[in-house]
C-alpha cells in the first residue's frame, strides 16, 4: 500500500493512535505522549495511554543554546542541528515504543512540535519589511523516515501564515478538552514562558482567549544552575529561603512587554539572560542568590497576576500545568490571589498536557473537521493544522 493511500485510510479512521512530541523553551527534554483519540472537533474524546519525558543532557542543551534565542548564529551549526534533533527524536520514539511494547505499526502518526529556536512576532522586531515569524527545528522528514511513521509538524508556521503570531497554540485543544459549563476556567501553563487560555462557562468559542503573559521557568532555572549547580529550584525551596528585592522586581516589571495589548506572544528573546544580567550588573551587583531566586519567582507570579487582573478573569478557577506547577513557592504566591485547582482532575496529566494537545492538533489535521465549532462559528481564524511528512 502506498503512503498516500495509507494517509487517506488514516483520515477515515474513527479512532487514531497518535504520538505527541513536545520540547519547550525551558530545554528540559522531550515529552512523549501516546494518545488514543476518537472523533474530532467537538466530538473529540482522548485517552492518554502512556507518557514519558526524556531529559536533554548537558551536551544536547549546549548544542541548542548555541542557536537558541540568538540573533547571530552559525548557519552550519543550525542546519546540522535541525537534522540532528530530527534523528534524535526518531531514535527516542522508537526506543520508547519498544519499552512500552507497542509496535510502530500500531501508531497512525507522530505530532512533533519541534524545538523552538527563535520567536519573532512583528510586534517585537518592528521591521516593516517582515511580518510575524518563528522557527522550530527537528526535521520531521527525518522523524518520519527513521520511524516509518507519518509525521505532522510546523503547527506554528501555519498559525502565522493564517495571520496570527504562532503562539500560544494550545487554545484549540484546551477548548475541546477542558471547557465546562459549570465554571469559567483559566488554564495556566508555566513552562519556559507562562501562557493562559481562558474558557468561558458559556462554552462559546467567541469567548475563548489565549495569550502569553510573561516569563516562566527560564530565568529561574538558569540562576539555579549558575549558583547552586542544580537543574532547577526543586519545589521553590531555594527561592522561599530568600527575601524579595522590591526595587529589582519593579525594574523588571517596567519592561515594555507588560504594557503591550493582549493577545501577545513572547520568548527568551524578550526575557533573556543578557537582559536580566545587565540589570543586575548596573544596579544589583551584590544581590544574594536566594534573594534573586525569590525575586524572580515573584516576577513570574506578578506577570501572571497582572495579566489576569487586566483581562478581568482573576476570579476564574485556575488550573496550572508545566514545570512551574511543581514550584510550590510560585504556586503559594499565586494562591494568595487566585483560586488554584488541581490540574489532574481534568483527566490529563499536567506534565503531559502540551504533548497531548499537539497530538490533538495532528488529529484535526488528519480529520475532516474544518475546525468547525458548531453553527458556522470558528474558534480562531488562524487555525493550527500542521505539515505532513510521509515516511518514504
Amino acid at each position: 500500500m502506498n503512503y498516500l493511500q495509507k494517509l487517506y485510510n488514516i483520515s477515515q479512521k474513527q479512532t487514531k493512535n497518535i504520538i505527541g512530541l513536545m520540547s519547550g523553551t525551558s530545554l528540559d527534554g522531550l515529552d512523549i505522549a501516546f494518545c488514543e483519540i476518537e472523533g474530532f472537533g467537538l466530538k473529540t474524546k482522548i485517552k492518554v495511554k502512556k507518557f514519558t519525558s526524556i531529559p536533554y543532557d548537558e551536551t544536547i542543551k549546549n548544542k541548542i543554546r548555541l542557536v537558541f534565542a540568538q540573533k547571530q548564529v552559525s548557519l552550519e551549526h543550525l542546519t546540522l542541528l535541525h537534522n540532528f534533533l530530527g534523528n534524535l527524536f526518531a531514535k527516542w520514539v522508537l526506543k520508547t515504543l519498544q519499552e512500552w511494547q507497542i509496535s510502530v505499526l500500531d501508531i497512525d502518526c507522530i505530532a512533533s512540535h519541534g524545538q523552538t529556536i527563535f520567536h519573532a512576532p512583528k510586534r517585537l522586531h518592528q521591521n516593516d519589511d517582515y511580518g510575524n515569524a518563528t522557527l522550530q527545528i527537528a526535521d520531521a522528514d527525518q522523524i518520519a523516515v527513521k520511524t516509518g511513521i507519518l509525521t505532522i509538524s510546523d503547527f506554528r508556521q501555519k498559525h502565522i501564515a493564517a495571520g496570527a503570531e504562532g503562539a500560544p497554540l494550545v487554545v484549540y485543544g484546551d477548548y475541546l478538552l477542558f471547557s465546562n459549563s459549570q465554571e469559567d476556567r483559566v488554564l495556566l501553563n508555566v513552562g519556559g514562558i507562562a501562557n493562559i487560555t481562558f474558557l468561558s462557562q458559556t462554552l462559546s468559542p467567541k469567548e475563548v482567549f489565549a495569550t502569553d503573559v510573561g516569563t516562566g521557568n527560564t530565568l529561574l532555572d538558569y540562576f539555579a544552575q549558575k549558583f547552586y549547580q542544580v537543574p532547577f529550584d526543586n519545589q521553590g525551596l531555594l527561592a522561599r529561603s530568600g527575601s524579595l528585592n522590591q526595587d529589582l522586581l519593579d525594574e523588571m516589571l517596567s519592561l515594555e512587554f507588560f504594557r503591550q495589548d493582549f493577545p501577545k506572544s513572547t520568548g527568551q528573546e524578550t526575557f533573556s539572560i543578557a537582559w536580566i544580567e545587565n540589570i543586575l550588573a548596573k544596579a544589583f551587583p551584590n544581590i544574594l542568590p536566594q534573594d534573586l531566586l525569590c525575586t524572580l519567582t515573584h516576577f513570574t507570579a506578578q506577570g501572571i497576576l497582572k495579566a489576569l487582573d487586566k483581562l478581568q478573569i482573576s476570579k476564574s478557577s485556575v488550573y496550572i500545568s508545566g514545570g512551574g506547577s511543581k514550584n510550590m513557592f510560585l504556586v503559594d504566591l499565586l494562591a494568595k490571589k487566585l483560586r488554584i485547582q488541581d490540574f489532574e482532575v481534568l483527566g490529563v496529566s499536567a506534565d503531559a498536557k502540551e504533548a497531548v494537545l499537539f497530538a490533538l492538533l495532528a488529529n484535526e489535521t488528519l480529520s475532516d473537521s474544518s475546525f468547525e465549532l458548531g453553527k458556522g462559528q470558528y474558534l480562531n481564524p488562524a487555525v493550527c493544522m500542521g505539515k505532513i511528512s510521509l515516511p518514504i
